[in-house]
């Protein structure tokens, strides 16, 4: 049921952390995984771990927010492998400035990178997948920061809960081609990003009184939510977004 052998996934921001977990068990249910990042250094160490473990991989050097590279990437996809049946929307920009604090072209920014380009990169991988007659799959990567609001931090949430919306419009829209559309909303994961955050034992103490199982989330833990809303066996689910948190959303 999460057979994914001859299908091929672009997932962006995939050089590490969550979308780099998500490539990793993609591959081992056999999809050709096209990583995405702009560091070409970060980007050949992904893919070489994953072709050391048996997989199919490529790496896509381009900025989602480019319009000209992002094209180049597409027309790359359909040129070598002449389809695509799996897009995963992983990047995702923060900048924790409060709402005082924030400039206008900072906030505009984290619009244009965890929003329009999801929705641009999307748009081109439909057609791509509608082209090729056979359906598809996209998964958004979301956050518990959509569904829920934080003082300090707006314009992050705002454009997460814009994703959720754009998960169901998407869903609405590409159904008739087959064409799956959900999300995944993680909450407190161990990564790069975060190792700040981790080094926190103030944050580690709130996420043991604030989440059902007390503790942060590996990446690893994610990558099973977006597999499964890549396979066959998430067939008839779409325009869903699922929250991977530990139980933040569901404790208080």
């Amino acid at each position: 049921m999460t057979d994914l052998t001859g299908q091929h996934a672009l997932i962006t921001g995939s050089s590490s952390g969550l979308g780099f977990a998500s490539a990793q068990a993609l591959a081992r249910a056999g999809a050709d995984v096209w990583l995405n990042g702009r560091t070409p250094e970060k980007l050949d160490a992904a893919v070489a771990a994953i072709r050391a473990a048996g997989g199919v991989a490529h790496a896509l050097a381009f900025d989602v927010t480019d319009e000209a590279t992002v094209a180049s990437a597409f027309a790359r996809i359909d040129a070598e492998a002449g389809r695509l049946d799996i897009l995963v929307n992983n990047v995702g920009l923060r900048d924790r400035r409060a709402l005082f604090d924030i400039d206008a072209a900072a906030a505009r920014r984290m619009i244009e990178v965890n929003l329009a380009a999801p929705f641009e990169l999307a748009r081109r991988a439909a057609a791509l997948m509608i082209a090729g007659g056979r359906g598809g799959r996209i998964v958004n990567i979301s956050s518990v920061a959509g569904a829920i609001a934080n003082p300090g931090d707006p314009i992050y949430g705002v454009t997460k809960a814009g994703l959720d919306g754009l998960t169901r419009a998407l869903a609405a829209e590409l159904g008739p081609h087959n064409i799956n559309v959900n999300g995944v909303a993680p909450g407190f994961f161990n990564t790069e990003a975060n190792a700040a955050s981790i080094a926190d034992p103030a944050i580690a103490q709130w996420l043991k009184s604030r989440t059902a199982l007390a503790r942060w989330g590996e990446p690893e833990e994610l990558a099973p939510a977006v597999l499964f809303l890549c396979s066959p066996a998430a067939s008839y689910i779409t325009g869903q977004t699922l929250a991977v948190d530990g139980g933040l959303l569901a404790h208080y």
